[in-house]
């Protein structure tokens, strides 16, 4: 949880604008309520049928809701300038491989930084590493990842690209 609200205090305090799916629950529930907290603005996105569900948090800078799940990707990135994912189930991996196969095809440059907290995404990237050993993919695919120790390392990164 710590991970989750220093990135969302950061990315308030940097004046960048935290783009989600707009849930009032789990860590990116805790991480816009970090942002909002620091005075950070939050555009949420969320399908209808999860509206119930997640407990959209309806309290933000932005809050849309789409018809699909597709069309909710699809405007979490129109209206993001990077990707950070914190340790999360298989939305979240639904959502990284998505633009991690959109950036492998050329059609964005984005940077995507896995928070790796506690190591969680080790296995994630150790699979990506098979991947490219067994040929389904070129070694150019681990580099458009950017594994993360921690969130003030995500921040770092973040200020880096945008300044």
């Amino acid at each position: 949880m710590a991970n989750a609200e220093i990135l969302g205090r950061g990315i308030a305090e940097r004046g960048l604008r935290l783009v989600y799916g707009a849930g009032d629950v789990g860590l990116m529930g805790a991480t816009a309520r970090a942002a909002q907290q620091a005075g950070g603005e939050t555009f949420g996105v969320i399908p209808q049928h999860l509206v119930d569900w997640e407990v959209g948090k309806t309290d933000l800078t932005a809050y849309v809701v789409t018809e699909t799940m597709h069309e909710r990707k699809k405007v979490m990135f129109m209206n993001s300038d990077a990707v950070a994912v914190l340790p999360g189930g298989a939305g979240s991996l639904d959502e990284l491989f998505e633009v991690l196969t959109w950036r492998q095809l050329g059609l964005h440059e984005k940077p995507i930084y896995l928070i790796n907290t506690n190591g969680y995404w080790d296995s994630l990237m150790a699979l990506l590493e098979h991947v490219v050993a067994q040929g389904f993919a070129d070694a150019s695919l681990l580099g458009f990842i950017e594994v993360m120790p921690d969130a003030e390392a995500t921040l770092a990164a973040l200020g880096d690209a945008f300044n």
